[in-house]
């Protein structure tokens, strides 16, 4: 069954009462958390740096609840924050930033509910000495195992810890959790990876804001000194250090295949940094986990696999990239869950419900419904196919259909255009590019059309260049309204060959993304092609239309001048008949009614 909680106005109110599929008001579906508000209105912060087992310092960052200007003396549970963008730092302005007095995470409003909270800046980042191997390896979650247990060590601790983090904080806690340290009972994890691969080299292909350049050092030496480093000459010792942290954008480049062994680590670096094969060990040492992500964020996809195959609650809102979900007592849940798993309070929060998410267009603006399903479970695949222009012959201009039936077969086709403008810097979220492929375009829609879930496009294609890209979005067209990107997803198609998963993908297609497995087309030849596009969740209000545009690359290639090929590739794709180019829509029967 779903429940939906309606954002009512600006003012961010949720209604106490909602006609619809199921009725829940604010303080049943949130319970307040059962402490006094402000409980420790003061922090005392302490700084250290602590030798993991290599004998590696880190930097870290200790906060302690204080009221009165005394801190509390007795043991609370510790929340631990693994950070690679530094705990404390000077701003430009020279004010001092620190990631535990943010609410951004919660860790305000946690050490307010009495936790102590721990920020410590991973190897080679930050004041921490040490470099980097590669990124998020098993070196930084034996890291992170050290740091839980000296924090649960510590007198200021009950023994008992838990994780919060966000992009790469989400990774570094998930991969903290994979090492099963004793004292982890719970995590809270956001916008992180369980198949790193498959994120980072989508299809094969390396396109996201994970190819950004890597800071310079002075941004490092912004961070501020520990306790007993006033001078700050332990800082510039470490940062030295930093000098040797294996380049990011480098690293994905030079590991085409899932079993690449990059020149880089002289590892099967995928396999190390797959949390997918450490699961097993997060199950057996019971820690609970919670997933979240927000579904203007490609990792989104990611965090519902990681929930799929972890049994743990998920969440999503509107917003973008690590945002706090907007209408929702984000602070408020999060104190809530380790309210229950770390201090042991009967709130219910076990008993709720597993899902809650944002659906775009629901009840006219939106609303967060709470499912005791993931996203996209319940819904089933509507296809639409494409079809040739309004005169139903092959063409080469945008007109395409997209249609229910299979029509009459027929062909279209496209130069690959790497003509296409610099990425941003964080490049979260694609673009349209239909002036750069081909596009095919429904009639407006008589009546709203709920999808929630994976889009899947089932493609028919022939390239006369073996080492081609394919890149498909899925996009929202409504009159006086800009073209807005709700879906998209990539391929190489010498790796689209499908393999059974190693985990629960939901029903999506997987390319096993092996050397061995690669299965360049020959030219011209006709080859089919499966791939999911990112997770949506949204009602496709009357009125509007959905396009699916086919393009050959994308301004998230920040190396497309290396990778462009010349001559630029023809693509041809090929509809009509049941094995004709399509796609599959999530239409979630459960919302229409």
């Amino acid at each position: 069954m779903i429940k939906r909680i309606a954002l009512k106005s600006v003012c961010l109110c949720l209604a106490a009462s909602l006609a619809g599929l199921g009725q829940v008001a604010y303080a049943q579906a949130y319970p307040a958390p059962a402490y006094p508000a402000q409980a420790y209105p003061d922090v005392k912060r302490t700084s250290l740096y602590v030798p993991v087992r290599d004998g590696t310092r880190l930097a870290v960052n200790i906060y302690r609840p204080s009221r009165s200007g005394a801190v509390e003396a007795q043991p609370l549970p510790t929340i631990f924050v693994f950070t690679p963008y530094r705990a404390r730092y000077r701003d430009e302005k020279g004010a001092t930033v620190e990631t535990a007095l943010s609410d951004s995470l919660a860790l305000r409003s946690l050490l307010q509910a009495g936790y102590v909270v721990a920020v410590a800046d991973i190897r080679g980042k930050g004041a921490s000495f040490g470099h980097r191997h590669g990124f998020q390896d098993r070196t930084e979650a034996r890291d992170g195992y050290d740091l839980v247990e000296w924090l649960a060590s510590q007198p200021f601790s009950n023994g008992k810890v838990g994780m919060i983090g966000c992009s790469y904080l989400g990774g570094t806690t998930f991969h903290t959790a994979t090492t099963a340290p004793p004292s982890l009972k719970a995590v809270f994890i956001g916008a992180s990876d369980l198949d790193k691969y498959a994120f980072v080299r989508n299809g094969g292909i390396t396109a996201q804001f994970n190819t950004r350049p890597d800071e310079a050092p002075e941004v490092d030496l912004a961070s501020e000194p520990v306790d007993a480093d006033p001078d700050g000459t332990q800082l510039k010792q470490a940062v030295a250090e930093h000098g040797a942290n294996t380049p990011m954008a480098q690293l994905w480049y030079s590991m085409p295949f899932r079993d690449s062994v990059s020149p880089l680590t002289g590892n099967d670096f995928w396999n190390e940094v797959a949390v997918y094969r450490y699961l097993d060990a997060i199950k057996d040492a019971g820690i609970a986990t919670y997933f979240w992500g927000n579904w203007q964020d490609e990792p989104t996809s990611q965090v519902i696999l990681g929930a799929a195959n972890l049994g743990g609650k998920f969440l999503a809102g509107p917003g973008g990239h690590c945002a706090s979900p907007q209408g929702f007592d984000f602070a408020g849940e999060m104190v809530r869950y380790f309210d229950h798993y770390l201090k042991g309070i009967p709130n219910g929060i076990e008993a709720e419900p597993r899902a809650t998410y944002w659906v775009e267009g629901l009840g006219g603006q939106g609303e967060y419904v709470r499912s005791a399903q993931l996203p996209g479970v319940q819904s089933r695949p509507l296809a639409w196919y494409f079809a040739g222009g309004r005169s139903g012959t092959a063409r080469s201009v945008n007109d395409g259909r997209l249609a229910i039936g299979a029509g009459a077969p027929g062909m279209d086709s496209f130069a690959v255009d790497y003509d296409l403008p610099p990425a941003d810097y964080f490049a979260f979220w694609a673009g349209p590019m239909d002036h750069k492929g081909l596009s095919y375009t429904s009639e407006p829609l008589k009546k709203p059309l709920p999808l929630v879930g994976f889009p899947v496009a089932r493609l028919a294609v022939a390239t006369d260049n073996p080492q081609a890209d394919l890149w498909v979005y899925l996009d929202l067209v409504q009159p006086d309204r800009p073209v807005e990107v709700i879906s998209f997803g990539r391929i190489k198609l010498a790796q689209r060959k499908l393999a059974q998963a190693p985990y629960d993908t939901l029903g999506q297609p997987w390319h096993s993304g092996l050397s061995k497995d690669a299965e360049p087309p020959q030219p011209g030849a006709r080859v089919p092609v499966s791939l999911a596009l990112t997770a949506m969740s949204r009602v496709i209000p009357a009125g509007a239309r959905l396009r699916v545009t086919i393009a050959g690359a994308d301004p998230r290639q920040r190396n497309i001048k290396d990778i462009a090929l010349d001559p630029a590739p023809t693509i041809k794709v090929f509809f009509g008949g049941e094995d004709g180019s399509r796609i599959e829509l999530p239409l979630a029967e459960e919302l229409e009614k």
